[in-house]
Formats: structure tokens, sequence, C-alpha cells
């Protein structure tokens, strides 16, 4: 991708130039230097993306300076270069934290190739670490209601054992998000999130989802060692939810089953193995004094994913949402949120904007006319709200989203980020 930044450290000045000369040609940043210790000099001053690394060079070799610029925390990609490498050189530099080897003479493909590759890593590394930070952010419960104060206390409770779990609450509540904060509060958060949208799986795709078919895993066994998360598991056909018992009895992971009330859908062995623990999620109205924080952390999350300026919510938009019924709860709300951080045409968001059945006055028309200031610009923030509704409603299956965009999953892949 333009714009990124190698450093390539060799002592042969003709390596140098022509390494240098083709990376800028791709359109990469590129500074080089002949020897490890400029290296870690020109490291600590300027940041990279990557790091072509000679193994063979004057003073400290390539190795120890591997070693040293992940000592002093640079998380740089790095690619070792080798005129005569050995196999425990390269398990070395693989373990010290290298991502590859090439070897001289250095073949142009080969090389762009696996550079290529190592940047493309280190994208999806990036996104993972702030898809794991927002997650971490989107899952604490948020509020300072008496039911936001239990749940709290209730989560950190349960988060000290690896003990099942079962979570109710009516649908949209967060239930899963309850599930996720449990999962990385827990005592394995290193480990696989699992999830089975059971109330979206006909019995034949759950049983395949739930067990695999050989030669692949199913989600049981890729949740060893973290959570299996269980969702609407009322809604799994009663001969699954035996079998799904019966899994669960190695213990290989820990599960944590919702369901949208009282669990008297569950098979009698399944509510055995999962009702161990419980926590009830409350529902939006139950919590109306938590409403404009969490209106507020939904509108800075979206902000941020669509790259527009968060809008503030007035006085009284708050007391109308304050006053609402919600009956889709959190999702309602985060839904709500969405649609006027697009649509809404001012910085703050008065009563007018809000929808009809809330009150709102304001033709849907105008919203969308007044709200961007070029019809690429309309049409590319409604192509991400698309994009991001069918994710929402298929969060496990790429496939099935990209079929539902009518897009192939590469160019789904792209519009994400991860291509």
């Amino acid at each position: 991708m333009a714009g990124e930044r190698i450093l390539v450290v060799d002592d042969e000045p003709g390596v140098r130039a022509a390494l240098a000369g083709i990376l800028r040609d791709e359109g990469y940043g590129v500074v080089a230097v002949g020897s490890g210790e400029d290296g870690l000099a020109t490291a600590g001053e300027q940041a990279f993306d990557l790091v072509l690394l000679d193994v063979w060079l004057p003073g400290i070799d390539g190795l120890e300076t591997l070693r040293q610029l992940r000592e002093r925390g640079a998380d740089a990609e790095v690619v070792m270069i080798s005129g005569h490498g050995t196999i425990e050189t390269a398990v070395r530099a693989t373990k010290l934290g290298a991502f590859d080897f090439v070897e001289k003479p250095l073949s142009l493909d080969k090389t762009l190739l696996v550079l290529r590759n190592a940047l493309r890593q280190r994208r999806l590394e990036q996104r993972n670490r702030r898809l794991l930070e927002q997650l971490g952010q989107d899952t604490e419960v948020v509020g300072s209601s008496a039911a936001a104060v239990r749940l709290r206390r209730e989560i950190a409770i349960a988060a000290a054992s690896d003990a099942a779990l079962l979570v109710s609450g009516e649908p949209g509540s967060g239930r899963e998000r309850v599930a996720r904060r449990l999962h990385a509060a827990g005592r394995s958060p290193d480990g696989p999130f699992v999830e089975v949208p059971c109330g979206t799986l006909d019995a034949a795709t759950a049983a395949r989802v739930l067990f695999g078919e050989p030669p692949q895993p199913g989600r049981v066994d890729r949740a060893a060692g973290g959570t299996l998360f269980v969702e609407n598991a009322e809604r799994l056909a009663p001969g699954l939810q035996q079998r799904l018992a019966e899994r669960l009895r190695d213990g290989a992971c820990r599960v944590i089953a919702s369901t949208a009330a009282e669990p008297t859908g569950l098979d009698p062995e399944l509510l055995r193995a999962v009702d161990v623990l419980r926590i009830r999620v409350p529902a939006l109205r139950e919590r109306r004094e938590d409403i404009e924080p969490l209106a507020q952390r939904a509108m800075g999350r979206l902000a941020r994913e669509y790259s527009r300026p968060a809008k503030r919510l007035g006085a009284e938009t708050l007391a109308v949402l304050r006053s609402h019924a919600w009956p889709g709860n959190l999702r309602e709300l985060e839904n709500l949120m969405e649609r006027l951080l697009l649509f809404a045409p001012g910085e703050s968001i008065e009563v007018r904007d809000l929808p009809e059945s809330l009150g709102g006055t304001r033709a849907p028309g105008e919203d969308l006319y007044r709200a961007f200031g070029s019809l690429a610009e309309g049409v590319r923030a409604f192509e991400r709200y698309f994009v991001a509704r069918v994710l929402a409603e298929e969060p496990t299956d790429r496939d099935a989203a990209a079929r539902r965009l009518g897009i192939g999953r590469d160019e789904l892949e792209r519009r994400l980020g991860e291509r």
C-alpha cells in the first residue's frame, strides 16, 4: 500500500541502491543504511512498517539487530536477507519474530511478493488490535443505574471462574456483549471466542457448524482453550441440544449459552451443562438513566467507522429518548444513532430530526439532501451503511453476507480493508 515505509539494512551498496530504487518505484517510502547499528538508530528515530534486514552485517549481525529491535519495542515486520543462510539461522530468526527469508541473489518478483505479504500481515494485525481495543470499549457496561451496577458486579464475579454460564435477556439487550466481556475479562482471554448463532441456522446447518464435517472441525472443537458462545440456545433442535450437552462434558472450552427469556426451551441435559452460573441482562427501559452515555458511546463508535464528526444530542432530544419504550433495546438505540449520524443535517440532533415514531417532523428526503455535500458522498455513506447492516445480520458468515450484498467475498473483504 502506497505510503508504507520500509527500512533496508544491507552492507552492500549495490544491493541497498537497487532495493531502494525498486521499492520507491512501487510507491513505498524507503530509508537504506549499511549496518545494524545504523539500522537500530534509524528505527529509534523514525517509524517503519517493515525492515528488510541482511543476516550478515559488519559489527552486530542481523540476528542481533532483530533481537534488539524487538527488545526496544519496534513492531515493524522484519524480512531477513541471506546469501548463505542455514536452517538453524532461519529457525533463530523466526523465534525472534522474523516474518520470512529471501535469499541472495534476490529475485525481484519473489522479494516483492514476500514484502507485500508481510505488509498485509501487519495491516491485519493492526486492524485486529484496533478491533480488540474497540471491543473492550464496546463491551464495557456503561452507566450508573442500579441495573448497570448489578450487571457489572455479576460479570466480575463470573469472569473469575471458568464455570459454564447462562445469559438471559430480551433480544437486542446486549447478551453477546456480555459474553464477549466475560471472555475478555476471564481466565483465558487469549483463547478463541467462537460464536454459534442458533437462531439463524436450520437443523442441518447447525449440526455442521457445531460439530463439523470431515475434514473441517466444528465450532465446538475450534473453541478449545477459549469460549464457546451458543446464542439463542433454546432454538436448537432437541436432538442437537442433547448432542451438544454430551460434547461439553469434556470441558475443553468454557461455554456461555444465551436465551431470550427463562430457559424453558432447553433440553434438561443441556440446561444442566450450562446453568452453573446465571446472568440476566436488563432491558434498556430498566436503565433509562443510562441512555445518554449509551447513545454517546454508540455515536462515537459510528463516527469513527464512518469518518464523520460525532453529533451532539440536544436536551429535548434526550428527554424524548429517555421516555421511549425501546422494544428493540440497545440494538434499536444504536440503529437510531447510526441513522441520525448519517442523515441528521446539523451538528446537534434535535427532536425534529428523530423518526416520526419518536416525534420527528423532518422529511426523510430533506435529511438525505442536506446531510451530504455531493451525490458521490451520499452514495458512499449509504454503501457503508448498507454493508454494516448486512454484516450485523450475518456476523459469522462472510460468504452469506457477500451473497446478500451481490458482490464477491474478495470485494467484501477489500471494502473492509482486509485485502
